[in-house]
């Protein structure tokens, strides 16, 4: 089993920075690119990071992928964000 992840796609290499730096309340994190992976030991984190992401969609222009299965990869979108917080809870209920 993989460790679940997440991946953050940016046509702006600073608006990652800029929201991760916010999210995690100015801790160092620097990410150059356009595009960034967290891993998560714990997947129910996703749920408070991903609702954060599509909360904020109007002021940074990241796109939210998570990682759940190997290969496998589920864009986040406003319309979906509902059934995969559900689906989180029932897949990891600890």
């Amino acid at each position: 089993m993989i460790t679940p992840n997440l991946n953050l796609f940016s046509n702006s290499p600073n608006d990652i920075n800029l929201f991760l730096s916010k999210f995690y309340s100015d801790k160092i994190i620097k990410y150059q690119n356009e595009n960034c992976r967290l891993n998560f030991n714990n997947p129910i984190e996703l749920v408070s990071i991903l609702s954060s992401i599509i909360d904020n969609n109007d002021k940074y222009n990241i796109t939210p992928w998570i990682n759940l299965d190997e290969n496998t990869y589920i864009k986040v979108t406003e319309d979906n964000l509902n059934e995969i917080i559900k689906y989180l809870y029932e897949r990891y209920p600890y």
